[in-house]
């Protein structure tokens, strides 16, 4: 019987040793990967070619030809690998390939790759001007919300122009996947820069039919910079146009959710111009609905320093200086939001805005009536919107 426990001890032991060493079962040499940081998407034009065009007999249907292209970081690439220790070219490799679909396209990739293409960490699709004004985003974006390696805090942009010049640099070392990450954090000290929007994010949006905004992005002789944003229409889920950086300058303060940024004004008395820098920001869209009419208040307040002014001649703690200033402040705000809601209502059409869901928080029956039509009632709503601007600071001058 003592026998017994010892070896039944022991097998215990033994499995309690072995099963640590079984946590790298699924480990994948990195020598042997080929990862996706970046992903972009473009429409090839085709003459007479129609989207799902009506189906021919004998052979498939023209769909509109899509050029992915992937941007590889290897360990030849980053220079890990090299036999010879020396540095790469290039940082990173593209890689494009041109079908009707996304997922027959991706495997034709591999008859172009010796290492198996790994997307777990990938950082980044964009997707160009063409691509999104032809073809719907639930379509475009389909295999990569269903795909379990893909992952889904991945970034979203909209490129000007072709998507795939975005991941190129003229700076070889530089990986654009990477930058294009690094250039969202600087949403905390601009409001000419959208929060980061993810797949998960955009995928709700997409199934509700939600207006909703994307990052844009222009590529320029090899460098990025981002430019405004694009505005995805909910209804056809296209892109519908785009919005230039002071006009989304003019949606982050109806947003409420600027972490930083500066607003250039004038004083009025000198001419002379006056920066402002925010510390603090929000705001709170109210609806009003009387009998079939529909109305809404933006009610904007900051709090911000004065981080510079040529205003020579005044005193910055001066309090009438102060008034003034915070005056001119909030008239150049009120301009901001009015061109924006100006844009969105009368050459759009569409509310990006947000408009639509306090509707529904705060009049849900109404909204029931309404959203189907949203975009087209948005656009003739009246809207009025009121800024309160405080200077709590001016500096470590007072002169």
């Amino acid at each position: 019987m003592k026998h017994i426990t010892i070896r039944i001890l022991l097998s215990a032991l033994l499995v309690f040793i072995l099963l640590p060493l079984t946590g790298c079962w699924s480990n994948k040499e990195i020598e042997d990967l080929a990862l996706i940081v970046g992903t972009s998407m473009d429409l090839e034009k085709q003459e007479g070619a129609q989207e799902e065009s009506a189906g021919q007999p004998g052979g498939q249907p023209h769909r509109n030809r899509i050029t992915i292209t992937n941007q590889f970081v290897t360990s030849e690439t980053t220079g890990k690998g090299t036999k010879t220790g020396s540095s790469p070219q290039k940082a990173y490799n593209n890689v494009s390939e041109t079908g009707d679909a996304i997922l027959p396209t991706l495997r034709n990739m591999v008859l172009r790759i010796d290492k198996r293409a790994f997307a777990e960490h990938s950082k980044v699709i964009i997707i160009g001007e063409d691509l999104a004004r032809t073809l719907d985003m639930q379509k475009i974006l389909d295999f990569y919300i269903r795909e379990q390696e893909m992952r889904p805090s991945g970034l979203l942009l909209i490129a000007q122009n072709r998507a795939s010049q975005t991941l190129e640099s003229n700076k070889p070392m530089d990986i654009p996947a990477f930058q294009l990450v690094e250039m969202t954090h600087g949403h905390g000290r601009t409001t000419k820069i959208l929060p980061p929007t993810t797949i998960t994010k955009i995928e709700g949006k997409l199934h509700a039919g939600a207006s909703f905004l994307l990052q844009n992005i222009v590529s320029t002789k090899g460098e990025i910079k981002f430019a405004g944003a694009a505005v995805i229409e909910g209804k056809t889920k296209k892109l519908r146009g785009f919005l230039n950086e002071k006009d989304l300058e003019g949606l982050t303060w109806i947003f409420g959710n600027g972490k930083g940024g500066l607003v250039k004004s004038v004083d009025r008395k000198t001419g002379q111009p006056i920066i402002y820098e925010v510390l603090s920001l929000k705001s709170k869209i109210k609806p009003h609905v009387n009998g079939n009419n529909i109305s809404f208040d933006i009610k904007i307040e900051s709090e911000g320093r004065i981080a510079e002014h040529w205003v020579v001649s005044e005193n910055s703690i001066e309090t009438e200086f102060l008034k003034r200033t915070e005056k001119a402040i909030e008239e150049e705000v009120e301009r901001l939001v009015d061109n924006v809601l100006n844009k969105l209502q009368h050459e759009y059409k569409t509310d990006v805005a947000g408009f639509g869901n306090q509707l529904r928080i705060k009049y849900p029956r109404i909204w029931k009536t309404t959203k189907k039509d949203w975009d087209q009632i948005f656009s003739e709503v009246p809207i009025k919107s009121e800024v309160k601007i405080t200077i709590k600071d001016y500096g470590t001058s007072d002169e």
